[in-house]
């Protein structure tokens, strides 16, 4: 099988590596199957889309509104370097899934609006299928509704011109869309499960996300959490896109 390009921006080691871990075990992948690069330790290497059976764009601290002179110069040299790979992909129609931080990115790159108004706490909420949205192969198997874990402080407040909404929750209005027939995006995380979350809220709880004293409080909410339903969605794209 050719391997799926797992593209990552998180720069502290943990946080990465279970990220890492995650999509290879809800992908149902092998290492081998998987090639990862952290983009935030380096420049983009040259890629060949032929190469690979899909992208995978994982999440990240960095938040795509900022004003350019708050974003550091790696962020922006990852940000400069994954629109040129859009440019690519998009006109591919190449299959590419990304969350939370992927959604800002493609929906940025193909003219969405993305700002602060829609951002959600951390913890898990009810994602709702748009009408029809059922029939789309990556939700196959998935519920009209389903709880996810979300923790964003920016999110796509308008489509961009081409996508067709998937999901939605009761704070944000964009939780998934689908570009042409194959790229993909979530605001939710589908790799996440409970002690994935957990370990990202102890790395990121100076990071803005909440007050950094309520860190065990929503770890104890967290806990209390069923959230098994987005993993399939993970496990559905790479199932879709596996080229032998």
């Amino acid at each position: 099988m050719k391997p799926f390009l797992f593209l990552a921006t998180r720069p502290e080691d943990t946080a990465a590596d279970e990220e890492y871990a995650a999509i290879l075990r809800f992908g149902a992948l092998r290492p081998a199957q998987l090639r990862r690069v952290r983009l935030e330790s380096g420049p983009m290497p040259e890629l060949e889309l032929g190469r690979f059976s899909g992208i995978i764009l994982g999440g990240s601290p960095f938040t795509s509104r900022d004003p350019p002179a708050k974003k550091s110069a790696v962020q922006r040299r990852v940000e400069n370097e994954l629109s040129g790979l859009l440019d690519e992909v998009v006109e591919a129609d190449f299959p590419f899934f990304g969350a939370c931080y992927g959604i800002s990115t493609l929906g940025v790159h193909q003219g969405g609006a993305v700002d602060r108004r829609f951002g959600e706490p951390v913890g898990d909420v009810e994602i709702v299928l748009a009408d029809g949205a059922g029939r789309d192969p990556l939700l196959t198997g998935v519920p009209p509704r389903f709880r996810a874990f979300v923790g964003h402080k920016e999110g796509c407040s308008r489509l961009p011109r081409r996508a067709e909404l998937r999901a939605r929750s009761d704070g944000c209005p964009v939780q998934m869309f689908r570009i042409r027939r194959n790229l993909y995006a979530t605001q939710f995380h589908p790799e996440l499960d409970v002690e994935g979350l957990v370990t990202r809220i102890r790395i990121y709880r100076n990071a803005g996300y909440f007050p950094p004293q309520q860190a065990e409080e929503i770890i104890a909410a967290v806990r209390g959490a069923s959230v098994t339903v987005p993993q399939l969605i993970l496990r559905n794209f790479v199932a879709r896109y596996a080229i032998s």
